[in-house]
């Protein structure tokens, strides 16, 4: 089955792009060459801690080299430099060094943690020092001072998106819907010191409709797939009545619609396809979004094939049609390119490992729920769940993004 096989090629990444000595994964790779790229990322290091335990159930890997690849890169991760427990954005993956004078990334250093969580709850069971080394990793990171901007803005309740030596706390804060709903909820489950609870409410939510679609605002695509690959929000409402499912389901169809809307001005639409992201591009990496852009005709397949677990027909259907159409373009060792663009004849050569992690936990998430099975059993989750308020609905469908209040007469169970 193509689906399974666009797994199995970016576990492969996964595997292939890690250093032997360090673990440490590349940002991006070449998708039909060898290249002797060294920058890693420290989120797609977190994917591939959480790629293992997908390839042992499938019997990509073995269960003992898998434990001897999370032990390594675990240990490694545990010596690192890092500032109040946040990890840099990009490293060396030869010894682990800070490159480009990069952040300390928040939302990054969260990724990290979510692929370390998963991974120690599948290890665990038989290999206590890899839980012990991602709860080290958990445990000493200060979120009061990503919060407050180490006190000096004791009354702030949004994170920031990072911090460098040279220039202190980044300007912008996640203070507006985004993939950083997964950074807070982690917040508010640590173990220590965990985020207070109002900045769940802090957080603005603006709500948007399109064609009687009503979402979140959040232009690419990744932004409503992201943290729903390691926590399954299905069937949940927040304290302030939100269902994020709803909202990232209804974000699938309206790229759907929007390309299919705009298919008389772009040649990429007029073929069917679709996925705004933040991605390459003909000019460079650019966060292309639906309904409200940027957009030029580039579309990221790994954005679309991420749709899987919220309109699985939709990616199944659009990834058989990349891959019989365009396959000879875009298909290499890793699977599908980053993005193409057929207005101006574009076609990526790379692949990027953010994308291929999200990409490889939602197809394994639409296969067998593993990764959201794992991540549930983890300790800080459920109360980081009910810090925020999530309870559990039964309301008939279709349902609203948005009930007026938690305390609404419509079916609500706590978890």
């Amino acid at each position: 089955m193509l689906i399974e096989e666009v797994e199995r090629r970016a576990l492969n990444f996964f595997w292939e792009k890690a250093h032997p000595s360090t673990g440490l994964i590349n940002d991006r790779a070449h998708n039909f060459e060898d290249d002797d790229s060294t920058v890693a990322s420290i989120a797609a290091t977190g994917y591939g801690l959480a790629a293992l335990p997908i390839g042992v159930v499938n019997q990509w890997l073995s269960r003992q080299e898998a434990v001897e690849r999370a032990r390594t890169t675990l240990r490694f991760l545990a010596t690192m430099p890092h500032e109040h427990g946040w990890m840099c954005h990009f490293v060396d993956k030869r010894n682990g060094n800070r490159m480009w004078e990069c952040e300390y990334s928040s939302i990054d250093t969260t990724l990290l943690l979510c692929g370390a969580m998963v991974c120690a709850q599948f290890f665990a069971p038989d290999h206590s020092d890899i839980f012990d080394y991602c709860d080290l990793l958990y445990r000493r990171v200060d979120w009061w001072w990503m919060l407050t901007n180490d006190g000096s803005q004791p009354e702030k309740r949004v994170m920031s998106h990072g911090w460098t030596p040279e220039k202190g706390f980044i300007r912008n804060n996640y203070d507006s819907y985004s993939e950083s709903i997964l950074l807070t909820l982690l917040g508010l489950g640590a173990p220590v010191q965990p985020l207070p609870n109002e900045t769940w409410g802090t957080i603005r939510r603006r709500k948007q409709t399109y064609r009687d679609l009503e979402l979140l605002e959040g232009a690419p695509i990744f932004i409503h797939q992201m943290p729903i690959g390691f926590l399954n929000l299905a069937n949940q409402r927040d304290i302030l009545g939100y269902d994020y499912w709803v909202s990232s389901t209804n974000a699938m169809k309206v790229h759907q619609q929007y390309c299919a809307d705009h298919a008389a001005s772009r040649k990429t639409y007029a073929n069917g396809y679709w996925g705004l992201n933040a991605c390459d591009g003909p000019f460079g990496y650019i966060a292309y979004g639906a309904p409200d852009g940027p957009e030029d005709g580039t579309v990221s397949p790994t954005g679309a094939i991420c749709s899987i677990i919220f309109t699985p027909d939709a990616a199944i259907a659009i990834c058989r049609t990349l891959y019989e159409a365009l396959g000879s373009m875009l298909w290499g060792k890793y699977g599908f390119a980053n993005a193409f663009n057929i207005d101006h004849s574009w076609y990526d050569r790379d692949v990027i490992g953010i994308d291929l992690g999200m990409a490889l936990l939602a197809i394994e998430n639409y296969r067998s729920g593993l990764v959201w099975n794992l991540m549930n059993s983890h300790y800080a989750v459920g109360p980081a769940l009910r810090a925020a308020g999530f309870r559990v609905t039964t309301e008939p469908e279709p349902r609203p993004l948005q009930i007026p209040a938690i305390s609404n007469s419509l079916a609500l169970k706590p978890l």
